[in-house]
């Protein structure tokens, strides 16, 4: 089972705002039914150190909805917050939700399921690290999630954030290169083309 959602390397956080996406059929939502939850979580397991694809495996339909709508309000909040940094102006980029709603949200996602790490030392081996988790795996992930997005938010990298001003796009990027203008070069394609027209338009052949 394959996420419909672009997956373009960024953090997760970023990742998980670009769980809206849009073709030239409107504007999806990846993360609009079970199956959209759970094939989003396999694509993005790798990623982090607290779930597993049989943790997943394991979900009820009743811990998808749970985990659905933690995952929906924790991309809603991060891309009000996104809106707000990067000055976008893409009306169907933008969550209807306050600043303020949007970091309370936030922070109660990055709290919602307790996590640490405990060491591991046997006599004669190696020191290890592991994750722990006072909740289930997948739910422990979300909040990981949401607690990279403190840090992206908190920090520097908040100012690398951009909204990709191609043609119906509604996706987020950092700016990882200086040379970088959109999220993915199918969008730097449709951009060019677009200015190509817009230059050209009305010009006799």
């Amino acid at each position: 089972m394959d996420t419909d959602a672009p997956l373009l390397g960024e953090p997760l956080p970023v990742e998980l705002m670009n769980t809206i996406w849009a073709d030239r059929d409107g504007v999806h939502d990846s993360l609009r039914d079970r199956d959209g939850i759970k094939a989003w979580l396999h694509a993005v397991a790798a990623r982090t150190d607290l779930m597993a694809p049989g943790d997943l495996d394991a979900l009820t339909a009743a811990d998808l909805d749970r985990l659905g709508h933690r995952l929906i309000g924790l991309r809603d909040a991060l891309r009000r917050l996104a809106a707000e940094v990067t000055g976008d102006p893409r009306p169907a980029a933008v969550a209807d939700r306050g600043l303020e709603a949007a970091v309370t949200a936030l922070n109660r996602a990055a709290g919602d399921t307790p996590r640490w790490s405990a060491l591991s030392w046997a006599p004669g081996g190696a020191p290890s690290r592991h994750p722990r988790t006072g909740g289930p795996a997948a739910s422990a992930a979300v909040s990981a999630i949401a607690e990279d997005a403190v840090a992206l938010f908190g920090g520097d990298t908040r100012d690398q954030l951009r909204a990709c001003l191609a043609p119906a796009c509604v996706l987020y990027f950092l700016k990882n290169h200086p040379r970088r203008e959109w999220c993915s070069a199918g969008c730097g394609n449709r951009a060019r083309s677009a200015r190509h027209y817009q230059r050209h338009r009305g010009t006799p052949a």
